[in-house]
C-alpha cells in the first residue's frame, strides 16, 4: 500500500467534503493536512529526482561520488581494519574453515607427472626403463598418480601444522599490508561498477517505506494545525 498516495487522497477528500458541506473547520483541516502531506511528499521526491529551478533537489544522484566514497570508507575503516583482519587470522577457528580441497581439485597436476617421468628418464634408471618400452610404459600410472597426489595435498592442507604455517606467513606485516591493499582494490572495483541510477535505487529501496510515514505524519500534524486554526478563527 502506498502510504503517501492514501494520505494525500484522504486529505484531498476532506477538502472536498469541507467545501461541499460548507464547513470551514473540515475545509481548514483538509487544506492543512493536504499541504503538510504534499510538502513532505515533494521533499522525499526531491531527494531522488532533480527538479529544475529548485536548488538542492536530486541530492542522492548528485552526491553519487560522495556516496561511493562513503561506502568505501565505511567498509575499510569499520569492517576490514587491520585489527579486524588480524583478529580473524589469529583465531585458529578461522583458519580451520579455510577449505583448499576445491582449489586442489581444480589444479592440473599433469605437468608434475610429466616432470617426474622426465626426471626418471634422465636418471640412471633411464636405460633400464628403455628396455621396458621407455617412458610410455609409465603412462598408465598418470591418472593414479594425479589422484594420489591430490589426496595427499588435501590431507596436508587440512593438517594443523599447515594451518599454523599459513597463519604465521599471513600475519607477516608485509603480507597483511598487501592483503588490505587487495581488499581495498576489490571494494573500489565493485563500487566503480555502480551507476548513479543504481545508487538512487539502492537508497530509495532502503528508505522509501520509512519515508512514507513522513507523508502520513505531515498530513496528521497539518490537519491538527488546521483544526487549531479553525477553532481560533471560530
Amino acid at each position: 500500500m502506498n502510504k503517501s498516495l492514501v494520505t494525500n487522497l484522504l486529505a484531498a477528500a476532506l477538502v472536498v467534503v469541507g467545501y461541499v458541506i460548507d464547513s470551514a473547520m473540515v475545509l481548514s483541516v483538509g487544506l492543512f493536512a493536504l499541504s503538510g502531506a504534499i510538502t513532505n511528499w515533494v521533499a522525499i521526491y526531491m531527494l531522488f529526482e532533480k527538479v529544475p529551478g529548485l536548488y538542492g533537489s536530486g541530492v542522492v544522484p548528485s552526491r553519487f561520488e560522495e556516496f561511493k566514497a562513503g561506502i568505501a570508507h565505511l567498509m575499510m575503516k569499520q569492517f576490514f581494519t587491520t585489527e579486524n583482519v588480524e583478529r580473524f587470522l589469529s583465531e585458529k577457528q578461522g583458519f580451520s574453515k579455510i577449505d583448499l580441497a576445491p582449489v586442489i581439485e581444480k589444479v592440473d597436476l599433469a605437468p608434475s607427472f610429466d616432470a617426474l617421468i622426465s626426471t626418471v628418464a634422465q636418471s640412471s634408471f633411464g636405460g633400464m626403463l628403455s628396455m621396458f618400452g621407455g617412458t610410455d610404459a609409465l603412462l598408465p600410472l598418470k591418472e593414479p598418480f594425479i589422484v594420489k597426489m591430490k589426496a595427499s595435498l588435501v590431507e596436508m592442507a587440512q593438517s594443523d601444522a599447515f594451518h599454523e604455517l599459513l597463519q604465521q606467513e599471513i600475519e607477516q606485516p608485509n603480507v597483511m599490508a598487501d592483503l588490505q591493499t587487495k581488499i581495498a582494490n576489490i571494494v573500489e572495483q565493485r563500487l566503480s561498477e555502480l551507476t548513479p541510477q543504481m545508487v538512487k535505487k539502492i537508497v530509495q529501496d532502503m528508505i522509501q517505506t520509512h519515508l512514507g510515514w513522513l507523508v502520513i505524519w505531515g498530513g496528521v500534524f497539518g490537519g491538527l494545525i488546521g483544526l487549531v486554526a479553525a477553532l481560533i478563527q471560530g
